[in-house]
C-alpha cells in the first residue's frame, strides 16, 4: 500500500534541471516527499561518450546504479530528469516494480492523449529539437494511433539569454509565430530550463503550455496517490 506521503525520488545531471523539478513536485505533487540524487558529470560524460546514441555500457551500468540506489533505499516512483539517459529506462523498467519516468515522456503523453490537433514543441538549444521530435514521434503509434496530429517546432537561441521569465516567453512566441505556429493547440517546452517561462508563455499564446517536470510530477501523483485528481 502507497504511504499518505509517497517516497519519489529524482535522479538529476545538472542542479538547474534539479531546481525546476523540485519546484515542479512542490506545485503539482505536495503530498510526495523527494530524494534528489545529483551526478553532476552525468551529462558531461554523455556528450563526451563516443558509441553511437550517446551512451557507453559503463554510463547505462552507472545510472541503472543509481536507480537501484533509490529504489533499495524505499523510492515508490522514480524520475530521470536527463533526457540523455531515457533509453536506460526500459531497462529499468524490466528490473524493479515501481513507476520510472524518463525526463519528458509524460509531457508528450499528456499532449498525445488530449485533445489536441496541432502541438508546437519549443526549445532554446538546437540539440533539444531533433531529441524531442524523436520522443514524440516514438510514443505516438502507441498513445495515438487512430488521430492524426501536427506537430510543429521552434527555436529560439536567444531565449536562453533572456534574463526573466516574461523575457524568455516573448522571445519563445516570436520563434514560434517566424515557424508558423502560431495556431498551435497546445505548447510543450522541450528543456527544464525553460519551465519558469510557462505561466507567461501560456498568456502571451493563450492556449496550454506544458512543461516536463510538471507533467511528471501530475503522472507519478496519479499513480501513487490513487484519489488524487490530476489536470494539465
Amino acid at each position: 500500500m502507497i504511504e499518505s506521503r509517497p517516497l519519489v525520488a529524482m535522479i538529476h545531471a545538472v542542479p538547474t534541471g534539479a531546481r525546476v523539478a523540485q519546484e515542479a513536485f512542490a506545485r503539482e505533487f505536495p503530498q510526495a516527499t523527494v530524494w534528489n540524487v545529483l551526478d553532476d558529470r552525468l551529462l558531461e560524460d554523455a556528450l563526451g561518450a563516443a558509441d553511437g546514441d550517446g551512451l557507453t555500457g559503463a554510463l547505462r551500468r552507472r545510472m541503472l546504479r543509481l536507480i537501484g540506489h533509490v529504489v533499495d533505499g524505499g523510492a515508490q516512483g522514480l524520475l530521470l530528469t536527463c533526457s540523455s539517459y531515457g533509453d536506460v529506462v526500459n531497462t529499468a523498467r524490466a528490473l524493479w516494480d515501481v513507476p520510472v519516468l524518463k525526463a519528458d515522456e509524460a509531457m508528450f503523453t499528456a499532449a498525445l492523449a488530449g485533445p489536441y490537433e496541432r502541438v508546437a514543441v519549443v526549445a532554446s538549444t538546437p540539440p533539444a529539437v531533433p531529441a524531442a521530435v524523436a520522443q514524440f514521434e516514438a510514443l505516438a503509434p502507441a498513445v495515438r494511433p487512430d488521430r492524426p496530429v501536427r506537430l510543429v517546432t521552434a527555436l529560439s537561441e536567444a531565449a536562453a539569454r533572456a534574463d526573466t521569465p516574461e523575457a524568455i516567453a516573448r522571445q519563445l512566441a516570436d520563434a514560434l509565430t517566424a515557424a508558423g505556429g502560431e495556431g498551435a493547440d497546445v505548447v510543450l517546452l522541450a528543456q527544464y530550463s525553460l519551465s519558469p517561462a510557462r505561466d507567461a508563455l501560456a498568456g502571451l499564446l493563450g492556449v496550454p503550455v506544458l512543461d516536463g517536470a510538471g507533467a511528471a510530477a501530475r503522472e507519478l501523483r496519479a499513480l501513487l496517490v490513487p484519489r488524487a485528481t490530476v489536470t494539465p
